[in-house]
């Protein structure tokens, strides 16, 4: 976690409020020769595993993960010489809080879509690969390895919004080895410290999804279910709500979430308003992009640390998601990756927005500045309820939550009648999720819709 900023007294630079001292210096340890072999061979010993035998590609994919690794740390036994591997234990407080949240998201959707705890395993593959693939990174640059939890926010964060499917889960290895890489090389001195400068999770997500994209791939992935699925579970939208608090509470990047959900909702009922039809299908904020603004795009330490900044930034998201949708559907591409692409752009901006929050004028919206004596956790608490109350009131509306009009084919049936904008694409997007979990009277009801509406007689013979 960075120190907060506040504004000098008599200046108008922000200056930041140095962090405690911690309680005891992280002891640095020689790691025996077994210790960074272990993660690779239990990577390796994972694919005897049944999850692992049921796709042979798969398999495949973590043996050639496995025996990368293995090749990595024997050329780095045999050319370091007399030099002494070592490692030290870093629990920061900002990772395994993170590490909690997300389990708390996976417990609940993947108890009504058991394909989240069917993929447990390959969660942990990416975590064993994750771990040697940073460890093995460090003693390559010649540090001291940060032995963590600093993997799970990553790997959980990355498989919350998009994840291979079996034969091509070796490109999931490799969107671990990209957020490590860029983590380790893609760097820049911010208040004197030198950081990286992208969100480890959503970077990987971008680059690969860009990928996808130009090449017309994203079948390849279960982008599409994830986005659909999160919203199987009732009242996710307030899960989700609680399970962020705590880290709300901790880090203050709430303004951060009011802004960009606020930004999407008022949008959304403007458009409702002016054409009386919904932007999106289910929400005023879809469930996904709801979770990424609460728990993708917050990361502490690629994330404006003003106040003003923290606005600024919470409100360029979700106008991006909004536009970002838009282009998508309009380039007939899926619309889940409306929540990732603009991230390393907005990660470029944050020093810049907090340049813009020393402005004079900007300060007087800067409760840092006319609340100086409260600390900064009760500044946190007071950013938490304004954001419940604002939650609250969403929420009430009927526009976000299960509630929606949008979440019920009949709505959009009688749309796509009135050949209302993207209405008979939007119900075709929910009769496809709904025959994709077994539902044959969906299955049907597409098929009716691409041979009458889109004239795609093969893709609705598949259909049907």
């Amino acid at each position: 976690m960075k120190p907060e900023k506040k504004v000098a007294k008599g200046t108008g630079t922000a200056t930041a409020i140095p962090s405690p001292p911690t309680a005891s210096t992280p002891k640095v340890r020689s790691a025996p020769l077994w210790f960074p072999l272990l993660p690779a061979f239990l990577l390796g010993s994972a694919s005897l595993l049944p999850r692992f035998n049921s796709n042979a590609t798969l398999k495949t994919s973590v043996l050639a993960a496995a025996a990368f690794l293995l090749a990595g740390f024997v050329v780095l036994l045999l050319t370091r010489g007399k030099r002494i591997l070592t490692y030290e234990f870093v629990p920061r407080r900002v990772h395994w809080v993170q590490m909690c949240m997300h389990s708390s998201v996976y417990a609940y959707w993947g108890y009504y879509w058991r394909e989240v705890y069917h993929a447990a395993p390959l969660i942990v593959a990416q975590l064993l690969f994750a771990y040697a693939f940073d460890s093995l990174l460090s003693w390559t640059h010649r540090r001291t390895f940060a032995l963590g939890f600093g993997s799970f926010p990553i790997i959980f964060s990355i498989t919350l919004f998009f994840w291979f499917k079996d034969p091509f889960f070796h490109w999931q290895f490799v969107m671990v080895a990209i957020a490590y890489l860029a983590k380790e090389f893609l760097r820049w001195q911010r208040d004197g410290i030198n950081t990286h400068i992208f969100n480890p999770s959503a970077f990987p997500l971008v680059v690969i999804g860009a990928v996808l994209l130009l090449t017309d791939s994203n079948d390849m992935t279960w982008g599409f279910m994830v986005a659909q699925t999160e919203f199987y579970p009732p009242y996710i939208y307030l899960a989700i709500f609680l399970i962020a608090l705590p880290g709300q509470f901790l880090f203050g990047v709430t303004p951060m979430t009011l802004a960009a959900v606020s930004t999407t909702f008022a949008f959304s009922a403007l458009y409702h308003a002016a054409t009386g039809g919904f932007f999106f299908v289910d929400s005023h904020v879809p469930i996904a992009v709801f979770l990424g603004m609460n728990l993708l795009f917050t990361d502490p330490a690629t994330s404006p640390r003003t106040f003003v900044g923290r606005i600024a930034f919470g409100v360029l998201y979700g106008a991006t998601a909004v536009f970002l949708y838009e282009v998508l559907l309009a380039a007939n591409t899926p619309g889940f990756y409306d929540k990732l692409l603009q991230l390393p752009f907005l990660n470029l901006s944050v020093k810049l927005l907090d340049r813009l929050a020393t402005w004079p004028k900007l300060q007087s919206f800067d409760p840092t500045v006319w609340l100086k004596s409260w600390a900064p956790r009760q500044r946190h608490v007071a950013y938490m309820s304004v954001w419940a109350l604002a939650f609250a009131g969403m929420s009430a509306s009927g526009y976000l939550g299960d509630d929606h009009p949008g979440q019920w084919t009949p709505h959009w049936e009688q749309a796509c009648a009135a050949d209302t904008r993207e209405a008979c694409l939007n119900l075709y997007f929910l009769q496809d999720g709904f025959c994709t979990d077994g539902s044959p009277w969906a299955c049907n009801e597409a098929g009716i819709l691409l041979a009458e509406k889109y004239a795609n007689p093969n893709r609705a013979a598949a259909a049907f």
